[in-house]
């Protein structure tokens, strides 16, 4: 029974799984979208959020981690340099799946799997929006009275009556 098992194991051995999505890792990164199954898509999407998380902050053991998954000097390269500066600000969620319908031979259930800062038909007609910061508290009132001219020479004659 694989009870609390979380990894799909796509009919494949760890060696052969671990290449085949580092190889598609950098065909994604390279191209921007592929086309695969949707159990594949749902794995890569996996294996590469958290590398494009890490390739956020640009310094030599990021560079050294992302490595060690994809394997491609390129790609890696290509996350640090092209990918990771229009990202920047996106908390999460950097890649999209989209079904595509079945494939005609097997009759498997295909998608498309892009990273979604790169799709121009989407990002298209919406304008970039800054959001309003919180804030917690309320902002203090003045405390310091300003008396004017009018108002002193008001309680200096007052004064000056009684």
């Amino acid at each position: 029974m694989r009870h609390g098992k979380k990894v799909n194991h796509l009919g494949r051995q760890a060696g052969h799984r671990k290449a085949m999505l580092a190889n598609m890792a950098c065909s994604l990164i390279e191209h921007k979208r592929i086309n695969t199954t949707v159990a594949k898509a749902k794995a890569l999407k996996q294996f590469v959020e958290p590398l494009v998380t890490k390739s956020k902050t640009d310094d030599t053991h990021n560079r050294r981690i992302v490595f060690s998954y994809l394997r491609n000097k390129y790609a890696v390269t290509e996350l640090f340099r092209e990918v990771a500066p229009k990202v920047g600000d996106r908390p999460g969620g950097y890649t999209r799946i989209i079904k595509l319908g079945n494939r005609l031979g097997d009759n498997a259930e295909m998608a498309m799997i892009e990273l979604v800062d790169f799709n121009e038909i989407y990002n298209a007609g919406k304008k970039e929006v800054k959001k309003a910061t919180t804030r917690r508290g309320r902002k203090k009132a003045d405390t310091t009275v300003e008396t004017t001219p009018a108002a002193e020479t008001s309680t200096e004659a007052n004064e000056t009556n009684e």
